[in-house]
């Protein structure tokens, strides 16, 4: 199988296991909202590590970063006073920053082939 259609196929799942996760955050059902922490995050490391060799990691890294501060911001919430929940900024700001340097190598790629 190549290697972006094994993607395609984890992404598929991925996506079932973000909204299982998302939907117990919003029913309030703890135990299950942190066990799909695991299978979502998971999935999103394997996705990562599929596409190491493409220009789409930095977008699957990003990804990666936004289901950490997700599920992060989640367990704040389910167990503490929510004090920190604004440390959930520094994925979220990763993530940004994987976006940024994904299009910026395409800008990069374009400018040297447009000359």
């Amino acid at each position: 199988m190549e290697p972006l259609e094994n993607i395609k196929k984890h992404e598929n799942l991925h996506i079932v296991f973000w909204l299982i996760k998302d939907s117990c955050w919003m029913l309030k059902l703890k135990l299950l909202g942190i066990i799909m922490v695991i299978p979502t995050v998971f999935i999103a490391v394997l996705i990562v590590y599929v596409s190491r060799k493409t220009m789409d990691i930095y977008l699957n890294l990003a990804v990666l970063c936004w289901i950490c501060a997700n599920s992060y911001w989640m367990c704040i919430e389910f167990y503490t006073d929510e004090s920190y929940k604004h440390l959930a900024a520094i994925p979220f700001g990763l993530g940004f920053i994987f976006v940024g340097i994904y299009y910026g190598k395409i800008l990069a790629k374009k400018l040297r082939t447009s000359r």
